[in-house]
């Protein structure tokens, strides 16, 4: 269980542990209280229906909100901090809250006007609009230029078609972020209420992993989206996107080192109580080669994620074209090599339990199945590679252009 004032990542220079603790004391009762419910909706696979709630009551739904739209005005390091130790509850528990926060309020913050602020980023930080970020679908997954869901201009709206397709909280959200192709081809960003005429929306039960958070599909027809409902300026849909992609990856890694944590943490523990050949297992230098490689994948992405948020934070207080760059950059190695080491850490997790590891009723296998999603969404292992590759060639190397 989360121990009070143990920290994912390193201080800061300048913080004060009395700072952080108020917060992570606050993430720490929230996933107390959290994980007995979470562990029986996993063995059962039904939707965990107390997290919103348990997130609104300890103030955790706008953690990087500026404190003038009702958030705690985390910085990107912070809150990696923050989604680290909540993912220790699972990858399918911080999954929800990339959707809403990394996804969806940061984008608003960043992009939105300051109507669209008022409208749905502040009462998004108490639970009164729930966030989705719609961009994949059945046909546009690692190459989202190749969306095909559309909109046209009519008088002061837009009207909107199309079909998104493994979309986190699609079946919970209030409002959706969804982005569309003109007539022009170029793409645009809007912020869609969930509720509108023509939105019909369907949960993917038939996923491996993440039972207890939602995933769906949903399909737009002749949707009509108010004009102030434009997220940025028209045609600017795909530099949004990428940014934020670069939140959205960024809170995968962040993730991924509470995973690892957990596996580390309950594999020591087993290890110190199972008893084969005579001893504990523990005593076994297999076993030991187990734990001695997960440790170092914690390191090595603590210092990787740290590196990526503190760019990000460098990046926003002072934008560039270079930071830009170096902020990608350290986010796209961030992601891919956390989401591969979670997934090592969660695999011989599961070997040091042996037979009780592939069970459900034990953390590790539920680390494994959840985990492996996320090699794939927010960028495939093979998209980032391209990405980290043309980062050193130059843009005119790039494998996918």
């Amino acid at each position: 269980m989360l121990q009070k004032g143990v920290y994912p990542l390193y201080p800061t220079p300048g913080e004060t542990m009395q700072q952080k603790r108020k917060v992570f004391s606050r993430i720490a009762d929230f996933c107390a209280e959290l994980r007995p419910i979470e562990d029986l909706c996993y063995i059962e696979h039904t939707y965990n229906d107390q997290l919103i709630p348990l997130a609104k009551r300890h103030k955790l739904l706008g953690m990087p909100v500026h404190k003038q739209y009702g958030g705690l005005g985390l910085n990107n390091r912070e809150y990696a901090n923050a989604l680290a130790l909540i993912a220790r509850e699972g990858a399918g528990i911080r999954t929800f809250f990339s959707g809403h926060t990394s996804l969806g309020q940061k984008t608003i913050q960043e992009f939105g006007s300051k109507a669209l602020k008022e409208k749905y980023l502040r009462p998004s930080t108490n639970g009164g609009k729930l966030f989705a970020f719609a961009l994949t679908e059945p046909e546009a997954g690692s190459n989202p230029l190749a969306l095909e869901t559309t909109y046209k201009e009519k008088g002061n709206t837009y009207i909107l078609n199309g079909v998104k397709y493994l979309i986190s909280n699609s079946g919970i959200a209030h409002a959706i972020i969804v982005f569309a192709r003109g007539p022009n081809k170029k793409i645009s960003a809007f912020v869609v209420d969930a509720d509108s005429d023509g939105i019909a929306r369907e949960d993917l039960a038939a996923k491996m992993g993440m039972p207890t958070t939602n995933t769906g599909m949903f399909e737009l027809c002749n949707v009509v989206v108010p004009k102030q409902n434009l997220i940025g300026k028209k045609d600017d849909g795909w530099n949004i996107a990428k940014h934020s992609l670069m939140n959205g990856r960024l809170s995968v890694a962040a993730g991924c080192i509470g995973v690892i944590q957990d596996c580390l943490q309950e594999s020591a523990q087993f290890a110190k109580e199972r008893f084969q050949h005579g001893k504990v297992i523990a005593r076994h230098q297999l076993v030991q080669e187990h734990l001695s490689s997960i440790k170092i994948h914690l390191e090595s992405t603590k210092l990787m994620v740290e590196k990526a948020a503190s760019f990000k934070d460098q990046y926003e207080a002072k934008p560039s074209k270079e930071l830009l760059h170096a902020t990608d950059t350290a986010i796209t190695e961030a992601k891919l090599f956390a989401s591969n080491a979670a997934w090592d850490a969660a695999d011989r997790a599961v070997q040091v339990f042996g037979g009780r590891g592939w069970s459900f009723l034990y953390r590790p296998g539920r680390h494994l199945v959840d985990t492996r999603v996320c090699r794939i969404y927010e960028g495939t292992d093979e998209i980032l590679k391209l990405k980290i590759a043309a980062s050193l060639l130059g843009e005119e190397y790039s494998a996918y252009s």
